[in-house]
Formats: structure tokens, sequence, C-alpha cells
């Protein structure tokens, strides 16, 4: 061996333990600002809709306060800078002169924060992934040897965060695959391996449930038929959310005035709220109360309220992010596929005498919505699976996703995420 390849040698490995011990780090540092974050919007959430429920005047208060504060924030503590959302990200790991600065952090994880919080109709989870984004984007600044690695060091801190929100590490490190870094590597996976069992000792440690105690029993074949009609459904509605978020965004784009803005969008969302509740902020309270609903009649005041409630909350998640709010497009379609999910059991049950399961459908429906909007079906498959912690649906699930991908790419070949990286 060459004096050369010795040298070579323990270079290669010098920097392989600084990004072992890097990934270390930023995983640490992204899963106890993921738990954090989540535990502090559930309690803020719950204690502001609690009293939002008990007094409906409420219901107009929270939200146009909470833009205002996030406008304030992003006015005089950020100086006027915007988030983007996963967008960022995108253009940081394409780009070799681009990185998501440190302020990311404290932005998305406050903005999101107060969004959910005051009844703002989307979910902490874009907020969650660009904040830990931005801890593994600061590593490659310190030392030189990382820059060769931004993607995956990026795509650490996200592992981390996906795991601990949704209490699935496999959702995790899918995400990462899948939306970010659409390639990879062995360097990916040792340090996103790394972020998964780091995050993943965490939720063991803190005794984390998954969101949603539900019991699945079991599906049967005969239903697959009305499986494939769900993920066609799911890929439809997915392109209604992600048109009618680039529609407000693009229209409220044209006002200049950002209090106008806030004013508007509040308006929308309070009207919303007041007329159904169950939008309120990520609205998993909402879903949590559906999955009590063992065996729904489909009365003509069901389906008039569910279709009501579809609509509007495509409706209310567009005017949120498009008026200034921190969030995506996880939460809102989780909640639109658990619905949509629970209605085409009931129609089919009540006038069809087919005799689904109502839950195996809300569940399906929601990895299909997720998997629709995002297009990744695999990591929709395996977050809701974490999300209830049972596999027992593993095969519709994956087949409902892949169907609903398909459909609404065949419709509409673009998410929000990556619209304007087109061009669009």
């Amino acid at each position: 061996m060459t004096s050369f390849t010795k040298i070579k040698k323990n270079f290669t490995l010098i920097v392989l333990q600084k990004l072992i011990i890097v990934s270390f780090l930023i995983s640490i540092l992204s899963a106890f600002l993921a738990i954090s974050l989540k535990r502090t919007t559930e309690y803020l959430e719950g204690v502001f809709f609690l009293k939002a429920a008990n007094n409906t005047i409420y219901m107009f208060v929270f939200p146009i306060v909470g833009l205002l504060i996030i406008h304030f924030l992003r006015e005089y503590l950020f100086k006027k800078k915007q988030n983007k959302g996963i967008t960022e990200i995108f253009d940081a790991t394409k780009s070799k002169n681009k990185s998501l600065p440190i302020y990311k952090i404290p932005s998305h994880f406050v903005n999101g924060l107060f969004t959910v919080a005051f009844g703002g109709s989307t979910g902490i989870e874009v907020s969650t992934v660009v904040s830990t984004a931005a801890i593994g984007a600061a590593s490659h600044r310190k030392e030189n040897v990382f820059r060769n690695y931004k993607t995956e060091l990026i795509c650490v801190g996200i592992t981390a965060g996906i795991t601990i929100l949704f209490s699935s590490p496999i959702a995790g490190i899918l995400f990462s695959m899948e939306v970010i870094a659409k390639k990879t590597n062995k360097i990916f996976f040792l340090t996103n391996i790394i972020a998964l069992t780091i995050a993943s000792a965490l939720l063991l440690l803190l005794n984390e449930e998954p969101l949603f105690n539900v019991t699945i029993t079991s599906w049967h074949f005969y239903a697959i038929p009305y499986f494939i009609l769900l993920g066609i459904l799911a890929g439809i509605n997915s392109v209604f959310l992600t048109k009618m978020v680039l529609f407000f965004k693009s229209q409220f784009g044209k006002i200049t005035n950002g209090y106008y803005k806030i004013i508007l969008g509040a308006s929308i969302l309070s009207l919303a709220l007041f007329t159904f509740p169950q939008l309120y902020g990520d609205g998993y309270h909402a879903m949590k109360d559906l999955f009590l609903t063992p065996n729904p009649i489909a009365t003509l005041g069901l389906i008039v309220t569910f279709i009501g409630i579809l609509i509007l909350k495509t409706i209310v998640t567009s005017a949120t992010l498009a008026s200034g709010g921190d969030g995506g497009v996880f939460a809102p379609s989780l909640f639109i596929g658990a619905f949509l999910g629970l209605l085409l059991a009931a129609v089919l049950n009540t006038f069809f005498h087919v005799n689904v399961i109502p839950i195996n459908f809300m569940i399906i429906g929601m990895a299909a919505v997720l998997s629709a909007s995002i297009h990744a079906p695999f990591t929709a498959l395996f977050l809701v699976c974490g999300m209830v912690n049972d596999y027992t649906l593993f095969l519709p699930i994956l087949m409902v996703c892949l169907i609903a991908k398909y459909t609404s790419k065949m419709i509409f070949p673009f998410t929000v995420y990556n619209y304007s990286l087109a061009g669009k």
C-alpha cells in the first residue's frame, strides 16, 4: 500500500467518524425539537379549542390573533423573511450556494406553534421538517468536509423529526428518501439510520403513545373493488387540495397589504370554524372522535355535513397558508382522508349493503390522500400504520396509496412542494 493510499484511507476514516458524530448530534437536537413542538402544540391547541368550543366568540378571535402574532414576529424579529416551507429544503439541496439559515429553526418552530394553536387549519409537520432540516444544514457550514454531504445531513434532521411526530421510524427515513433526497447512497443510510435509532429511543424513553388508539380486526377480499374506488376518490380530492392551495397563494399574493391578507384569511377561517368546529387546528381531535363512530348511517344530514367538511377543509387550509400561516398538507390530507373514507363506507353500507368495515376505510383513506398529495406512497403507508400502531391493513393501504398517487398524477402531475420547482 502506497503512502498516498494510506493517507487517503485515513482521511476517509476521519471523515466517516466525523459524520457519525455529527449525525448523533443532529439527531438528538432534532428529536428534542420535534417532541417539544409536538407536545407544546398539542397542549395549547387543546386548551384554546376547549375555550373556543365553550364560547364561540373565540372562533373569531383566535385566528386573527394567531395570524397577527406570526405577522409581527416575521416583520420585527425575523426581519421580513418569508417561510416557504419544504421548497426551501429543495433549494438548499439542489444548489451548492444556498442553504437553510439558522433563523429557520425558531422561525418555523414558533410560527407553526402559533398557527395550529390559534386554529389555523393545518399541521406542524412542515414546520418540524424545515426546522430540523435547518439543524442538519448548520453542520456543513461548520466543517468543510461536510459540504459534500449536505443533503444527507439535512435528511438526518428530517428523519428524526418525522419519526418523533408520527411514532414511525420507517416513515421518517422513507420521507427523506421519497420526497427530499430522491436518491440514496451508503452515507445516506448510515447517517439516517442513526437518526431513526436516536428518535426511536427517545419515543421509548418518553413512552410516547400512538396518535390514534384504534382496534383493527381484519379486512376482506370482497372489499378490494371498494378500496380501489376509495383510491380514485382520494387522488381526486388530493388534486383539489393541491390546486386550491396554489390558487389561494396566487390570489393572496396579489394583495400587497399584509394586514388585508390577515383579515381576509382570518375571516374565511373563522366563519368555517364557527360552522364546523372540527376544522380547528390540525383536526386530530375531530379524527379521534370520528374513530369512535362504529358504523354510521348515511343520512342526508350526514352526507351533507361530511361533504361540507371536506370542501371547507381544503378552503380553510389554503386560506391559512396563503394569509401567512405556517404549515403544509400533511395533517389536512390525513383529515380529508379520514372523513372521505368514513363517508364512502357509510354510503356503501347504507345504500348498497356491502358490509364494509368503516374504520378500515378511514385509515386507508388517510394514507391514500396523503400519498396522492405528496406523491410518496411508502411514506404514507408506514406513517399511517405508525399513527395507529397496527399493520393489519398493510397490503390494502399499499395498493390504495399507489392507486391514489397515480390517479392524482394523471390529473395534475405536481404537488404543492414541487409546483414552483417545475417553473410554474
